[in-house]
């Protein structure tokens, strides 16, 4: 019963949306009756991204600077954290040049059933700039300018924590606004199932079923990567932090720790088992309780794999070239954050789609045509997110302490 009231959401969105795709292939073209309704669904998500992100990432910062949870060990944490992503969004690339979910599909017939002017060329330079700043204040404020809109919000919150006893009433101010905008978000997500399954409705209804067809390869793309950085990956950090030994070790506690993040879909609800694993792979408990909990919020190579198959698709509808140099570091570094954003914030799961909508230059509305695709993959990326933190925990120990833990924690230990 447990399983089932953990899955009870997940599996009234995937129906709405496969009663969405039935009855966009039954009806064609006269689905779009429904889209109206997909729409008002999609606009109330839009209208809180703005503030979601602002109070959201503001109140973090505030929290992590005031409470020093990362101490001594922060420089092997952002190291460990970037460089596993980094690998899982190459491999994901490397795999989607073998095989692209939609190389085969007709991109004519896709472009036929979008709005005109849905993308916008930019050049290499030009979505640097825009990844970065905006050129007015207000600009600030807009679903389009969504990685300015968080390095203000980082700003802003280190600028309160800094201001001391001054900045506490904005800084209760910030936590308060957050926890009022996440109870509408949550009331708004009751209504994803509708809104999901109308605009997906529509959207096949348009573009015919081949986009159904590339959602299915999408799916098992996914699952091939999963198993590879879940065995392979996995397998190589573990070896070189903990050698022969800690690999035995690590396989041996590992399989409670997936099995709950199967089960409940949730990396956060995985936190207390994946410390107690941990643990008792001998990783010291002041880094398991540091990196474990940081890592649900900011490091989920899942999610990262996921990006990178999200915006291979987008580029492949459009027809926009995937193996240029300059695409390869931008699809690979956009995918990395599009993840940090992901946890960073909570619901941030439109955030982070939205993000590389407006990255790349395409249209808002192509975000919820991303999101279905975390839907069908949630229960393996929770997988990788989840136990890749107890990987991470076990290579930032490797790093703070050298190979004197490994010594002494496996060989002499045995």
């Amino acid at each position: 019963m447990n399983v089932l009231k953990n899955y009870a959401f997940t599996i009234f969105l995937l129906l709405g949306i496969l009663i969405g795709g039935i009855c966009g292939i039954i009806f064609g073209e006269g689905a779009s009756v429904v889209k109206p309704v997909g729409d008002i669904f999609l606009n109330l998500m839009f209208v809180l991204i703005v503030p979601l992100v602002f109070f959201s990432v503001a109140s973090s910062i505030y929290n992590m600077r005031d409470s020093n949870m990362v101490g001594k060990v922060i420089g092997s944490i952002v190291f460990v954290f970037l460089f596993t992503g980094v690998v899982a969004a190459a491999v994901s690339y490397l795999f989607t040049l073998l095989y692209n979910p939609l190389g085969g599909v007709n991109q004519s017939e896709f472009l036929l059933g979008l709005p005109q002017q849905t993308v916008k060329q930019l050049t290499s330079a030009e979505i640097f700039v825009n990844i970065f700043t905006v050129s007015d204040f207000q600009q600030l404020f807009t679903k389009a300018n969504l990685l300015p809109l968080i390095i203000f919000s980082i700003f802003f919150g280190l600028a309160t924590s800094f201001s001391g006893t001054k900045g506490k009433i904005v800084a209760d101010f910030l936590n308060a606004s957050t926890h009022v905008i996440m109870k509408m978000m949550d009331i708004i997500m009751k209504a994803a199932p509708i809104g999901l399954g109308c605009y997906f409705a529509d959207t096949v209804g348009s573009l015919g079923g081949q986009i159904l067809n590339g959602y299915m390869h999408v799916f098992i793309l996914f699952l091939i990567l999963t198993g590879i950085s879940f065995f392979g990956l996995n397998s190589i950090y573990v070896c070189w932090a903990g050698g022969k030994k800690g690999f035995v070790s690590f396989w041996k506690n590992i399989l409670t720790p997936s099995l709950t993040a199967i089960a409940t879909s949730s990396s956060a609800a995985c936190i207390p088992v994946n410390i107690e694993a941990s643990k008792r792979m001998g990783i010291p408990s002041g880094i398991a309780e540091t990196v474990i909990p940081l890592g649900t919020n900011m490091h989920k190579d899942g999610s990262i794999i996921g990006g990178v198959l999200k915006i291979i698709f987008l580029f492949t509808i459009f027809g926009q070239e995937i193996t240029s140099s300059s695409n390869m570091f931008m699809i690979i570094g956009v995918a990395v954050l599009s993840a940090a954003v992901v946890g960073a914030i909570p619901s941030g799961g439109m955030t982070g789609e939205l993000l590389i909508c407006s990255i790349f230059g395409f249209s808002p509305q192509f975000a919820a045509t991303l999101m279905i695709i975390s839907t069908i993959i949630d229960v393996p990326a929770t997988l990788l997110n989840s136990t890749g933190n107890v990987v991470c925990a076990m290579m930032v120990t490797r790093l703070a302490e050298g190979k004197d833990w490994v010594k002494k924690q496996f060989i002499d230990a045995s």
